[in-house]
This record gives C-alpha cells, structure tokens and sequence, in this order.
C-alpha cells in the first residue's frame, strides 16, 4: 500500500478496505491466540477500552501484555465476527469508524459459554507503516453467560 497524503475530505476505496481489514485481523488474531499480532494493528500509544469494569489500556505494548494475559487466564476459545463496518473521514490522515461484533467465548473455568453482541468505536491514524487503530472502544448491546457485569452501552434511545 502506498501511503499519501489524505487532506481529510474524503477516504477513497483502498483507504477504506486498509481500515476494515485491521478490524478483521484484529479479531482474526485475538481469535487464534496471537498476542503480538493483535498489537500491530495499533499505533504505539494507542488505547484501548473493555468497558467501566477494566482500566483502558495504554500503549501497543500494554494491550499486548493484556491480550496475552486474557487469553491465559480466562478464555480456551473464542470467535469474534465484525460486520456493519461504517467508516469516516476525520481530517488528514485520519478516521473514525463503528462496526458491529458478535464474540463468543469459551471460559478456562469451565463457566457457560459466553455470548457478547456490540459495537467497536475506533479512531485511525495513518502513520509510515500504514492506518492503525490509535482507539478502540467496546460499547455492548447485550451478553449472555458474559463475563463481565457491566459495559459501555452503545447509546441506543430508550
């Protein structure tokens, strides 16, 4: 991919597709247990928010160290499937994006499957290495046997 300058007006078809295919590795990697892999679709200050129950990560380095700590101690499986990717120009070399996510997961403690239904909320930056995601943010519309109480709602009107 080339990188060129983007004055903020407009992200044409090859910015859009570098855009929704990290969410794709994204999940594709967290999925197969790949730490590191999912740190590289993050820009080296990036921040990264699981909802109110869990202080938002900070850095590439950090989310890392949390994927792997995650998929040590809580999940043996999991399945995240992203779709209704909706993306935005947000000035130059910039954009925003919401996307829906469907996460099943399979518990090292033996705890039903549990079954998440959400949005991710990102920002995107473009840097010499390509667009990565300088902010995710989970906003959840339901779970089901989840593992966590509480989570960032996705502002629907009541």
């Amino acid at each position: 991919m080339t990188n060129r300058p983007n004055d903020g007006a407009s992200l044409d078809a090859e910015d859009r597709a570098a855009i929704a295919d990290l969410l794709y590795a994204y999940a594709w990697h967290l999925d197969r247990n790949e730490p590191e892999e999912v740190g590289e679709v993050f820009t080296d200050d990036a921040s990264l928010d699981y909802g109110p129950e869990f202080p938002t990560i900070i850095g590439r380095r950090q989310i890392v160290e949390a994927v792997a700590r995650g998929q040590r101690e809580i999940f043996t499986a999991c399945s995240h499937h992203i779709s209704n990717v909706r993306i935005s120009p947000d000035g130059p070399d910039r954009a925003t994006c919401t996307s829906y996510v469907y996460s099943w997961t399979q518990y090292r403690s033996g705890a039903p499957d549990g079954d998440m239904w959400g949005q991710y909320h990102c920002r995107f930056r473009r840097s010499a290495d390509g667009w990565r995601i300088a902010e995710m943010v989970l906003r959840v519309a339901g779970m089901k046997n989840f593992h966590r109480g509480s989570m960032h709602p996705i502002g629907r009107r009541p």
